[in-house]
């Protein structure tokens, strides 16, 4: 074409290493350039013309590009799509390959050519679209995970949120029991009723009765009138009892009352109140072991613990902290934070290699705070946080070996265990989470 040969150098000088694959094509379809990225993406080995495309891979991008300028209704006075930018998606299946593929296409005019040409920029969208397709309604917004332990959970939920049992969560803090909780509520048959949260450890112990069942005019000093608890408000919905173990000994056989019963007394009455109430309980620590300690009462545990859930700390599901910083940036775009941030392969180190002893919260705080400190669109290790990147280094600094070594040691498990990680993990006397981070920090796939 015309004026486009001057340009290729700069083109390709331009593009030939990015993520993004990037087509440039004569509007006949013909294709002038491709990056290495756009084959890689497509599963073919070259690219002449828009229609192999199709032919290849089924993929029709002219009727596409037709139908969604139709769609944008963006299209000229000639019926032909019009020079905005265009996006639609495509999925491509090649030897068994398949990718969600993002097209962001527009005509651009080249100086000293007679026809534009049109340019596609291609972008990889399995991942996203893989996780939307675990979570693919509304009720399991934010739950970002590809993690076996927490798919299982969330198997779990499905099955017993439409009943009536009781569930108690349990695992670390930050680790988003308060999220698997209101997800059940959303897929219970009370879900149109209401939800009531109560943090029993933020409220002091001589308040906590009356802020459960409610009181009456004159029970205690300052109660000038009658007011409602907490287990009437949620009346015909769920009642999310978060931190459960800061019940105080002497409140908790009232509570078992009106769990089994779903009947109690206002603080100051003698007359009996009828609820129906789904609880949700929640807790940062071992019931059983309070339970086996005296420090929580066994009859009120069996009863919160009709279905018992454990949530495991971030630490344990590795595989998810990439995919949870995604969905976090992505989540302060939408509040005013700037895009297009990444994290080179340095940083993702870091954040791989920390035990995040915060879980989930820490990592949201962590990522903010990476994006505050970034520049230039990337959150390089000096970014992150005190805490991991002295971790990191104190880490790095006391773990024995060379990295040749390290690599050496797994490949040797691995090919001992024929490629089974659970057993290379045994076999090396690591957890499988210490071994995928290991691999993940040394390239091995």
């Amino acid at each position: 074409m015309e004026g486009f040969g001057q340009l290729t150098p700069l083109i390709d000088a331009v593009v030939s290493h990015i993520h993004e694959g990037v087509i440039l094509s004569d509007l006949h379809g013909g294709i002038l350039y491709y990056n290495d990225a756009a084959c890689a993406l497509t599963g073919l080995a070259q690219l002449k013309t828009v229609r192999d495309i199709k032919e290849q891979l089924g993929v029709n991008l002219r009727k596409s590009i037709l139908r969604a300028a139709i769609d944008a209704g963006d299209m000229d006075a000639a019926a032909h799509p019009a020079s905005e930018r265009l996006s639609f998606e495509k999925r491509i299946t090649h030897n068994g390959v398949t990718r969600f593929v993002e097209f962001n296409t527009l005509t651009v005019n080249i100086p000293g050519s007679r026809e534009p040409i049109r340019l596609m920029v291609l972008t990889d969208i399995t991942e996203r679209r893989r996780l939307e397709a675990v979570f693919q309604d509304s009720i399991n917004s934010g739950l970002f995970t590809q993690a076996p332990e927490m798919l299982e959970i969330t198997n779990t939920i499905d099955q017993v949120a439409p009943t009536r049992a009781s569930i108690l969560l349990q695992g670390e803090s930050g680790t988003g029991k308060t999220l698997l909780a209101r997800m059940i509520h959303r897929k219970s048959g009370c879900a149109s009723g209401p939800w009531v949260e109560v943090n029993c450890a933020a409220i002091p112990e001589s308040l906590l009765e009356s802020e459960l069942f409610g009181h009456v005019k004159g029970a205690f000093t300052g109660a000038v009138s009658d007011r409602p608890g907490r287990f009437q408000t949620a009346d015909g919905g769920t009642l999310f009892l978060d931190e459960i173990s800061e019940i105080p000994l002497h409140l908790q056989s009232k509570l078992l009352k009106a769990v089994e019963e779903q009947r109690f007394q206002m603080v100051g009455s003698d007359k009996s109140i009828k609820v129906n109430v789904r609880i949700i309980a929640a807790s940062n620590q071992d019931l059983r072991e309070r339970v086996d300690a005296n420090q929580f009462r066994s009859d009120l545990y069996y009863r919160l613990a009709v279905i018992p859930i454990n949530v495991p700390p971030l630490r344990e599901r590795p595989g998810d902290i990439p995919l949870l910083i995604r969905y976090l940036c992505d989540r302060l775009v939408s509040r005013g934070y700037p895009g297009n941030v990444e994290y080179p392969a340095e940083a993702m180190g870091l954040m791989l290699e920390y035990l995040w002893p915060g879980n989930v919260r820490e990592l949201a705080n962590a990522v903010e705070h990476g994006m505050i400190m970034a520049r230039d669109g990337m959150v390089t290790p000096a970014c992150l946080p005190s805490d991991i990147r002295h971790y990191g280094n104190r880490h790095n600094g006391e773990e024995h070996g060379t990295l040749e070594h390290q690599r050496q040691e797994i490949e040797g498990a691995l090919v001992a265990a024929q490629g089974n990680r659970a057993e290379a993990a045994r076999i090396l006397g690591i957890d499988r989470s210490t071994l995928w981070r290991r691999m993940h920090r040394l390239g091995l796939g």
